[in-house]
């Protein structure tokens, strides 16, 4: 929201410091981003009167002008415009000036003579043909009477001769605070900030020209998206330039200058925060209003020429036949403002916000009125801001304003109370504030404040603070006009510890171990779009691609919740590549998102990592993980060989499983992934949850051994076709109870060892609590052991 202290300054006397009402205000919540001031890149340039014109010696296209520039000072100007004439009053850029945009003018001879100047168009001034509608577009601009105001003394600063001098505050505005999309609103906040009294002055509307309601009926259909619909009207009208004072401070706020109408609207939507519409009254059919939800397959020509199909879910302004305005958005091309308008019907009404803020978005139409409505209005406000737009077509002359006014007002909203008391606040705040200086603040913001000072005391809201519901409300006020930079700090009392939940602690240290490897942290978006799937080589057909859609996504790419967080560590890899980095080690503690029919989506947190780097291969990063399952407590896990899976290469790549509960895959990335991340990258993606659910309880401890342990080694004859992970896993299973611990320490294929078959080499140790063993023990052991592994795998002793 801009803000014109010019404007301002017709409600409240504006402090002489704008640096200190900026901070002031940003203290008190009113945030102001932006300090602009107006003119403030023009220097040196003055309104001169052209004495003499005679044509350039040298020169058929250009004249030379003698030129009083005030203060009896006479400068000679060469230029090609043509129509500059004697008595002229025109602006006149001086040696050295500064026009916007950095320009700077040096005296200098142009063809042999001596140019010590040189006379302006508006656009050289940063003007254009809405802010000097009477101005010559193709030449030097020209003050003239028609503009409402007095021409000019030579001498005088352009900036002031032209009405440039204002300073524009920027706020950014909170979406609970829609009243302060306005300049009253912004004064009321001023004025409270600053402790100075608000000046609104009454509206005078004279009208006296027939009556409204013998004009136009309105009638509401849909009550629960418009709270209320005011009407006025205007006859005989003139539709033309609005003057100088209206079209800068439109211009100031940010708004172009349109015509003498669809401006005083667009000031009362400055001014108010209401959003007005003017209809061309002699398009509206029949001579009523109907406010109504719009018809399946109904097509309307909004005022930017688009043609807009309407849905029932959209509100819109209808006459007898057909919509004339989408209701909150736009109006409809058929019922425009032109120069033919004879009679004007002026719209205020209140729209439900919600349907205002769909139906912009559905059709792809944001205004300034549509981003009003959305964060909700105050109803009672409609009346007054029609009342102003006739004040200002009497003020204007540009109409004649009828009597009364149409108000359909089904339900009027019943004023809120709020209960407080004063110890309760300063309580709140933490500073001991006194009664009364709390009822001064709230009363500054618009309350009433009724009760004792010992007692319960009752705020009376005004209308236009939606936001204010609660007591805490009410104390934020307080706090914020005390001003928060004065609350003395002090120690909080608390009893209570907080403390890391399981799956907090657990995060932290899976994060902990995964940088303990060598892996730095990344954070990647929740959002995914096909390209990303794409990239994995996952395949067309496949469910994974199949999740969440966003309905208002931030593009295409971001589309839609990710279900694997694998294509964010591919991208990841493959900008260290594009950076030239030698290698890359990345994780994240990822969540993905799985649609469930009927209810919420599942969620799952997931641990990927992966990367490409100098002794990163499949079993360093085999390695990896069965740290992390032994750190967590996860016992009797399988590696399985996984060859169908897409995103990995078909012969290096296993899935991880716990007593049947899948717990993730990791290897090579597959050659085409590879390829896209321009390296061989490994990968990994385990769902932690899982991991955490196969966690045994927590360990205990356990005292050294008392008896020494019997190894043996074992080297056994298996076929290509046997995993190494079933024959340890048989291992464990039929080694006895005194089998305590079971490691491969070789893999050999080459001389002495047949086509088709293996060496695997066990270290296999044994170990009793009660007493030593002896060899005897320890070889029936093996005996049993081999046999069974003959008979159910087949190997042999080498």
């Amino acid at each position: 929201m801009r803000l014109s202290l010019n404007w301002l300054g017709r409600y409240i006397k504006v402090p002489e410091d704008t640096a200190a009402l900026a901070e002031r205000l940003t203290m008190t919540g009113s945030k102001v981003e932006l300090t602009e001031r107006l003119g403030g890149d023009i220097e040196k340039v003055v309104v001169g009167r052209v004495l003499d014109v005679t044509k350039h010696p040298d020169a058929d296209k250009l004249v030379v002008c003698t030129v009083d520039v005030g203060a009896g000072e006479n400068v000679s100007i060469v230029t090609g415009a043509t129509n500059v004439t004697p008595g002229a009053t025109v602006p006149v850029a001086l040696d050295g000036s500064r026009l916007p945009g950095g320009k700077t003018i040096k005296a200098g001879k142009l063809r042999g003579v001596l140019s010590q100047g040189m006379l302006c168009s508006f656009q050289e001034l940063g003007l254009t043909q809405q802010d000097e509608p009477y101005a010559d577009g193709d030449g030097i601009l020209v003050f003239t009477e028609k503009d409402g105001a007095p021409i000019p003394a030579p001498g005088t600063p352009v900036q002031t001769a032209l009405d440039l001098t204002d300073t524009v505050l920027e706020f950014e505005i909170t979406n609970n605070r829609p009243d302060c999309l306005s300049v009253i609103g912004l004064a009321r906040e001023t004025a409270a900030a600053m402790g100075l009294a608000l000046n609104k002055p009454t509206l005078n509307v004279r009208a006296g020209h027939g009556s409204v309601g013998d004009e136009v009926k309105v009638s509401i259909q849909d009550t629960d998206l418009c709270a209320r619909y005011t009407a006025r009207m205007v006859k005989n009208v003139k539709v033309g330039s609005s003057p100088r004072w209206l079209r800068r401070l439109l211009r100031a706020s940010g708004l172009r200058p349109i015509n003498n109408i669809v401006d005083i609207t667009n000031y009362v939507l400055l001014e108010y925060g209401q959003p007005l519409h003017s209809f061309d009254f002699s398009c509206v059919k029949g001579g009523e209003i109907i406010v109504r939800r719009a018809r399946a397959g109904e097509v309307m020509d909004t005022l930017d020429g688009q043609a807009r199909t309407l849905t029932p879910d959209m509100l819109v302004i209808a006459d007898a036949e057909r919509p004339v305005a989408v209701a909150g958005v736009m109006g409809g091309l058929n019922s425009e403002i032109t120069e033919s308008t004879q009679t004007v019907l002026f719209e205020s009404a209140n729209f439900n916000g919600l349907s205002v803020r769909r139906t912009a978005m559905a059709l792809n139409m944001r205004t300034d009125a549509s981003s009003r409505f959305e964060k909700g209005l105050d109803a009672t406000a409609t009346k007054e801001a029609a009342d102003r737009a006739c004040e200002l077509v009497e003020l204007l002359g540009c109409g004649e304003v009828l009597d009364g006014y149409v108000d359909a007002y089904p339900t009027v909203p019943q004023a809120r109370e709020i209960a407080f008391t004063a110890k309760r606040i300063s309580a709140h705040i933490g500073m001991e504030i006194p009664a009364d200086e709390q009822i001064r603040y709230l009363e500054a913001v618009g309350c009433r404040v009724e009760g004792g000072d010992a007692g319960t005391l009752t705020a009376k809201i005004p209308t236009w603070r939606a936001d204010l519901l609660i007591w805490q409300d009410l104390s934020e006020e307080v706090a914020r006009l005390y001003g928060y930079d004065r609350i003395v700090s002090t120690q909080t009392e608390s009893r209570c510890t907080g403390v890391l939940t399981p799956a907090q602690k657990a995060r932290l240290k899976a994060k902990a171990l995964l940088r303990g490897f060598g892996y730095d942290e990344m954070l990647t978006y929740s959002f995914a779009g096909q390209s990303d799937y794409d990239l994995i080589a996952m395949p067309e057909n496949h469910e994974l691609r199949s999740g969440l859609s966003i309905i208002n996504p931030l593009g295409e790419e971001t589309s839609s919740m990710r279900t694997t967080a694998l294509p964010a560590l591919a991208r990841s890899l493959a900008r260290n590549v594009s950076a030239r980095n030698p290698e890359a080690l990345l994780f994240e503690v990822a969540t993905t998102y799985h649609p469930v029919e009927g209810a919420l989506p599942e969620e799952r947190e997931n641990l990927v990592f992966g990367g490409f780097c100098k002794g990163l291969d499949f079993f360093a990063l085999k390695g990896h993980i069965e740290t992390l399952l032994v750190e967590f407590r996860v016992k009797d896990a399988v590696f399985t060989p996984q060859t169908g899976h897409f995103a990995f290469h078909p012969g290096r790549c296993a899935e991880v499983s716990v007593n049947g509960v899948y717990i993730g895959v990791f290897g090579q990335l597959h050659p085409t992934v590879c390829e896209a991340v321009s390296a061989t990258a490994f990968a990994a993606e385990l769902r932690f949850g899982a991991m955490l659910s196969c966690a045994s309880p927590e360990g205990k401890y356990i005292p050294l051994p008392r008896f020494p342990a019997v190894t043996r080694d074992l080297a056994l004859l298996s076929d290509e076709s046997v995993p190494q992970a079933d024959i340890q896993s048989a291992v464990r299973m039929y080694g006895g109870k005194l089998l305590t611990d079971c490691r491969l320490f070789d893999v050999y294929r080459g001389a002495n060892i047949p086509e088709g078959r293996k060496s695997v080499a066990y270290s296999l140790t044994f170990r009793a609590d009660d007493r030593t063993l002896t060899d005897e023990e320890v070889d029936k052991n093996v005996a049993r052991l081999l046999k069974q592994l003959e008979q159910r795998l087949g190997l042999t002793l080498r």
